[in-house]
């Protein structure tokens, strides 16, 4: 059912204390659904909320809320109830859940935890941050090669309660080293004395460990995967990356390189629920660093003073200019920054996409000038000469934006920077100030002043 539009009379359940007619409702109520409700609530009532949830629904539901109330939930409930949680939550879960706690929570949680539990965490933390390692979940299922279908099957109905899917099946050797991959239809549709090793897919899609995890998710949206085998240097298999997993990288680094390409700092936590002077903190810096960069445009105004104090006609045209070419530069910038986010755009693509954007640039350039010559003419009758200038820069200007444009977000990648930073904020600053030099060597030699 969706929880939304039930939101007020479950709070009215709530202040009555209905608290049997409450858990019946959620019961029925997507996990996903029941957090949401839960965040909504002041935290007396989110944690009774929370504790009114059947036990088979807790783990699920405390997987989906924020860090924030997670922490808040630990801290009112008891220690079995606490290790019943974890006995239930998946390995990716818990661990993400820890990495965001303080130290004494994480204590207190894997003081908790059952040994086993405690050591697969442990060894899940130990993986470098934004990892393939500290996304992927433990409880998969592993089949031997020398089994049939009948004794995967059974195989599957033993252990797979416990698995956060089951649909896709590796296959491993007395080593643990991965040999194949096997789906729960391929298995349905063989005959039950079929070996393994004769229907299992060879052809396996995986990674290691240390990769970036950004580079995992490409993966799953390149060959539309479900699940993706994570293996040690020694192609073991340890663990997998499932693709609600997959998805929410996606929109963290979406969301990363959004605040990026807006100079800001990449924050992880919601809007809302964002500190004042935390997010004064993550937009000051870039700011700063354009303002002062900013500065660089009034001096290039203080060097050709004596050229607009001649012409005065001169300086209305420099909003447009800067204007036109930020936007142009902006344009380039998001569509490379955008190819190398899916990897159509690697480095040693600069000379080509130099070549493209020269090529484009030099089309919109010739248009965008041709039709503000004609319009300077219109308007400004007998002033040939400030029109041809302002034609000039203008196509000149597009020229160099769209370059710098297309080539800097490269540039960064080279020195193994972020592309994202070299996006509409900062291209516009560097836009500026060469498009005013321009403008004014022009003027100065076409107008002779």
């Amino acid at each position: 059912m969706e929880i939304n539009s039930n939101f007020e009379a479950l709070e009215a359940l709530l202040d009555a204390k209905n608290y049997r007619a409450l858990r019946e409702v959620l019961s029925d109520t997507n996990e996903v659904d029941v957090a949401l409700f839960i965040e909504e609530l002041p935290v007396e009532k989110a944690v009774v909320t929370f504790r009114t949830l059947p036990k088979d629904m807790a783990a699920d539901v405390f997987a989906n809320l924020s860090s924030e109330t997670q922490e808040v939930i630990i801290g009112s409930i008891t220690d079995r109830e606490l290790a019943v949680i974890l006995d239930d939550l998946h390995t990716d879960d818990a661990v993400d859940m820890l990495e965001e706690m303080p130290a004494n929570v994480v204590k207190r949680v894997l003081r908790n935890a059952t040994p086993d539990d405690r050591a697969l965490i442990n060894q899940f933390l130990q993986y470098p941050e934004n990892s393939a390692g500290s996304i992927m979940t433990a409880e998969f299922t592993d089949l031997r090669r020398d089994m049939t279908v009948e004794d995967a099957i059974k195989h599957i109905r033993r252990t797979g309660e416990d698995r956060e899917t089951i649909y896709t099946c590796y296959v491993i050797d007395e080593q643990r080293k991965l040999d194949g991959v096997v789906t729960v239809k391929d298995l349905l549709l063989a005959h039950d004395e079929c070996a393994l090793d004769t229907i299992m897919d060879t052809d396996i899609i995986s990674v290691k460990t240390t990769e970036d995890r950004e580079e995992v998710a490409r993966l799953f949206s390149k060959y539309d995967l479900l699940s993706m085998p994570v293996v040690d240097h020694e192609n073991r298999l340890v663990g997998i990356v499932t693709v609600d997993d997959a998805v929410d990288v996606m929109e963290q680094e979406a969301t990363e390189d959004f605040e990026k390409m807006a100079a800001m700092l990449p924050s992880e936590r919601p809007y809302l629920k964002t500190g004042v002077f935390s997010l004064a903190k993550n937009r000051i810096l870039w700011l700063l660093v354009l303002m002062i960069s900013g500065m660089i445009t009034g001096g290039i105004l203080g060097r050709y003073e004596a050229a607009f104090a001649a012409m005065p006609l001169l300086v209305t045209f420099i909003p447009m200019l800067t204007d036109t070419g930020g936007n142009a530069g902006s344009q380039s910038s998001t569509l490379v920054i955008r190819g190398m986010a899916v990897a159509e755009i690697q480095p040693h693509d600069l000379l080509s996409v130099l070549w493209k954007e020269l090529r484009v640039s030099v089309v919109v350039g010739a248009v965008l000038a041709a039709v503000n010559y004609v319009r300077l003419i219109i308007t400004y009758p007998g002033n040939e000469a400030v029109a041809l200038t302002v034609a000039l820069a203008l196509f000149a200007t597009v020229v160099m934006a769209k370059t710098i444009g297309g080539i800097l977000p490269i540039v960064a990648k080279l020195f193994r920077a972020d592309p994202a930073i070299m996006a509409a904020p900062l291209i516009t600053t560097i836009v500026d100030a060469f498009s005013l030099v321009i403008y004014f060597s022009i003027a100065t030699r076409l107008l002779a002043i």
